[in-house]
């Protein structure tokens, strides 16, 4: 009959098979979530994210912290909803391709980049408002009509807040994130092409 192992065998004679952990990977494992902690840092507060980063000495370490930071720095790149985010993006890209070798290889994407943020604040924008518009008369001529068959006459009279609806606001946000998602589908296209230069 064959030996019943224990759940901690079992781990444990994967864990022999898969090995020690090569020095690079102590590295990695080490110095990305550091790199990571001041790209965070970077992110909340003013403070000079080249200067810490050229206090890891090893070469080795830098590169991780390197890898940290701007894998931390091109997730926080996004849609400029707002000013705020706009301010982010524009700081985030320059620290970016500060820390980038390959300034024009970076500065081609934030191209792409720049022209999806310009005609999401721009066409975008317009037809955001558009179908914003569209949906408030549709849910609102909805409300109408069931007012006039419940209330009758006395509807006529009745004001109705329709962007204060949570039948509105939740339409209005599950047709905010499809009118996104074209946009962010191809934001995260671009951000994928920048981490994958040095």
């Amino acid at each position: 009959m064959a030996d019943i192992k224990s759940a901690w065998e079992i781990a444990r004679e994967k864990l022999e098979k898969i090995g020690e952990a090569t020095p690079e990977e102590k590295l990695q494992w080490k110095y990305i979530p550091e790199g990571g902690k001041l790209a965070a840092r970077f992110l909340r507060e003013d403070f000079n994210l080249v200067s810490e980063l050229a206090q890891f000495k090893d070469e080795g370490a830098r590169k991780y912290v390197s890898k940290g930071i701007q894998d931390v720095l091109v997730k926080n790149i996004t849609l400029p909803r707002n000013d705020n985010a706009k301010k982010v993006n524009k700081r985030v890209m320059d620290m970016v391709k500060n820390l980038k070798n390959d300034k024009v290889a970076v500065e081609n994407i934030f191209s792409k980049m720049r022209r999806i943020f310009s005609h999401y604040v721009g066409p975008g924008e317009e037809q955001r408002k558009q179908v914003y518009e569209e949906l408030k008369f549709e849910i609102g001529r909805k409300l109408q009509q069931a007012l006039q068959q419940q209330m009758g006459a006395q509807a006529a009279n009745m004001r109705i807040d329709i962007e204060r609806q949570p039948e509105f606001q939740a339409e209005w946000r599950k047709t905010s994130r499809e009118l996104d998602s074209q946009y962010e589908k191809h934001l995260e296209e671009y951000k994928a092409e920048l981490s994958t230069i040095n």
